[in-house]
């Protein structure tokens, strides 16, 4: 189907100006003129610009990070290196502007025991992001140290590695089956399926789970 420019703002709610700027980026195709001033637009444009403003909004991502993903867009929702790019580093949990260290600044920043790290690397509790380190392994690191101190074993970090394993597992066959179901339409519908699986849906089960099993325990202690 074709479009007004008109039309497309009223579709997508994006002004006309941000489109011709997209454009002109090379995020979108080119419109196809019809006359001196007249351009066509088409339902690929409107997808696209779905798909733009979902990841600037939710990501955060950058005009770069989202035309590379798009690059080889065509091949797929799919190829998994060029369509996730953008998502890696909400992925990674790491935040934008995070100092990152070596692992001899790291040990020397935070003061962390060497074999502790060691021990903690070779268990999978710790895992550096192209073996640098931020604060957040140091909060991991202090966790472990804190159960120690107690002469408990942090058992249930160990657990839930082997449950997130698993779980990573299964969001990936969630992202194949979506590469499967692509379509000219479907193209910015995917990619909220996604996202909203990992970081809402998520977030809301694994704490609303948590909180109705503590809020169980306290009605029975309260019973007691």
């Amino acid at each position: 189907m074709e479009y007004k420019i008109s039309e497309v703002v009223a579709k997508t709610g994006i002004p006309k100006s941000t489109i011709l700027y997209y454009i002109k980026e090379g995020l979108l195709p080119q419109a196809k003129k019809l006359k001196s001033n007249v351009h066509s637009y088409n339902d690929e444009h409107i997808e696209l610009l779905k798909y733009i403003r979902y990841m600037k909004d939710e990501l955060g991502s950058t005009n770069e990070q989202i035309k590379f993903s798009l690059t080889n867009k065509n091949n797929s929702f799919s190829s998994s290196y060029t369509m996730l790019t953008p998502l890696m580093q909400t992925l990674s949990g790491i935040a934008p502007d995070a100092k990152y260290f070596s692992k001899e600044e790291f040990i020397e920043h935070y003061d962390i025991d060497k074999e502790l790290l060691a021990k903690l690397l070779r268990e999978g509790i710790i895992m550096p992001l192209q073996d640098k380190y931020t604060q957040k392994e140091a909060s991991i690191i202090h966790l472990v140290e804190m159960f120690l101190e107690e002469h408990t074993e942090y058992t249930i970090l160990k657990e839930y590695l082997e449950h997130a394993k698993k779980l990573a597992e299964l969001e990936y066959k969630m992202q194949i089956t979506l590469c499967s179901l692509k379509k000219e339409d479907n193209f910015s519908r995917l990619w909220k399926i996604m996202f909203e699986t990992l970081f809402t849906a998520k977030d809301y089960i694994f704490k609303r789970s948590t909180y109705t099993i503590f809020h169980k325990a306290l009605k029975d202690e309260m019973k007691l």
